[in-house]
C-alpha cells in the first residue's frame, strides 16, 4: 500500500485596496476590499472539507486576514506567520502607482530576472538572489514540518507564490488570481508536483498585472 504524500494549499490573499488602484504592493499593506473579503469566503467555503493539519501566512496582514476567513471552517488549525513568505520588495517605489514602475524598467524583462535569480533589485528593495533564497527556506521549512499524509494550508503572494511554482515545475507560470487555490504534492522521499494551478472558485478572474505571464522554461 502505497504512502499518502504531503499536500500544500497554496492560496493568494484576497484582492485589496492597492490591486484595484494598480500600486505597487510587496512589504506595504492595504486592506482587503469589501468584494475580496467576499472571495476570499467562497474559496473558504471550497476548502471547508479539507483536514488541515495547519496553517501558514505570511506576516503581511492582507495575507493574514484572508489565512483567518479560511480557517473559520478549522477552528482547530493552528496559524503560523513567517516573514519569509512575504512578497517581493519594491523598496523605494512600493505603494506607488505602476506606473512609476514601467518608468524605470520593463516589467517582462524584470521578473523574468527576479525568478531567474539575476535582477538586482529596486532602490531599496532585495535581490532576486535574496528573495529566492527566503522563499525557498520559507517552504522548505513547511515541507520538512510535516509528515506524509498531512494537509498544510499556506496563504501568500501572487509573486512569491509564482516563485515557488517555478521552483517546484521547473517553469515560469501565468499570474494567479486573488483567492485561487494552486496544490503542491510532496511524496514521502521529497519529490514535488504541482497538482492543481490557479483554480479560482471565487471568479474574481486574473485581473491586470504587472506580472507577465511566460512560456514554460
Amino acid at each position: 500500500m502505497s504512502t499518502p504524500n504531503l499536500t500544500l494549499y497554496l492560496v493568494r490573499h484576497g484582492r485589496t485596496v492597492y490591486n484595484t488602484e494598480h500600486r505597487l504592493q510587496g512589504w506595504c499593506d492595504s486592506p482587503l476590499t469589501p468584494d475580496g473579503r467576499a472571495g476570499v469566503r467562497v474559496t473558504a467555503h471550497d476548502l471547508r472539507g479539507r483536514s488541515f493539519a495547519a496553517a501558514y501566512s505570511s506576516s503581511s496582514g492582507r495575507a493574514v486576514d484572508t489565512a483567518n476567513e479560511i480557517l473559520a471552517h478549522h477552528p482547530d488549525t493552528p496559524l503560523t506567520s513567517d516573514d519569509d513568505l512575504r512578497e517581493f520588495s519594491f523598496g523605494d517605489l512600493e505603494a506607488t502607482h505602476e506606473a512609476e514602475l514601467f518608468a524605470r524598467v520593463d516589467p517582462q524583462e524584470m521578473f523574468g530576472e527576479v525568478f531567474a535569480g539575476t535582477f538586482r533589485g529596486l532602490p531599496g528593495g532585495e535581490p532576486a538572489v535574496v528573495y529566492l533564497d527566503r522563499v525557498r527556506r520559507g517552504f522548505s521549512r513547511i515541507e520538512r514540518a510535516h509528515e506524509p499524509g498531512a494537509e498544510v494550508l499556506v496563504v501568500s503572494h501572487g509573486v512569491t507564490l509564482m516563485a515557488y511554482l517555478g521552483m517546484v515545475g521547473g517553469r515560469r507560470l501565468h499570474p494567479l488570481p486573488n483567492a485561487s487555490i494552486s496544490t503542491v504534492e510532496i511524496t514521502p522521499d521529497r519529490s514535488r508536483r504541482i497538482t492543481s494551478l490557479g483554480l479560482d472558485p471565487s471568479g474574481q478572474g486574473i485581473p491586470r498585472s504587472i506580472v507577465p505571464a511566460s512560456d514554460p522554461a
